[in-house]
């Protein structure tokens, strides 16, 4: 059975046009909730943006199920938040905490 998200497919807006794929889970694509943490991992290939997107209400055992993550458009994810586009270009190692509506930066110093 196909997910039904919470924005149409074939109807977005071009917020974060080719930017790569990104991995997110359900809570966000099918639920409805914004994003509440991003992560910048090395990408897994060209295809890949290297952007990770949670809601932050994922428990251990919610992450440890495959079947909530989807492989999708970095410009899906932008059009369930918009607040994340302003973030999108940053590198490798990013990452933001949604606090109050607002994103922090927090990635670890190297």
């Amino acid at each position: 059975m196909q997910k039904q998200y919470v924005v149409d497919p074939r109807k977005l807006e071009p917020l974060a046009s080719d930017k790569g794929l990104c991995m997110v889970t359900d809570l966000i694509l099918v639920e409805g909730q914004p994003v509440g943490y991003m992560v910048r991992e090395e990408p897994e290939d060209k295809e890949d943006s290297g952007w990770r997107f949670f809601s932050g209400a994922e428990d251990d055992r919610y992450l440890d199920n495959p079947k909530h993550f989807n492989l999708v458009d970095v410009n899906l994810v932008a059009n369930c938040d918009p607040g994340i586009v302003e973030y999108l270009d940053a590198p490798v190692g990013a990452a933001f905490d949604k606090h109050e509506g607002v994103f922090y930066d927090v990635s670890e110093d190297d």
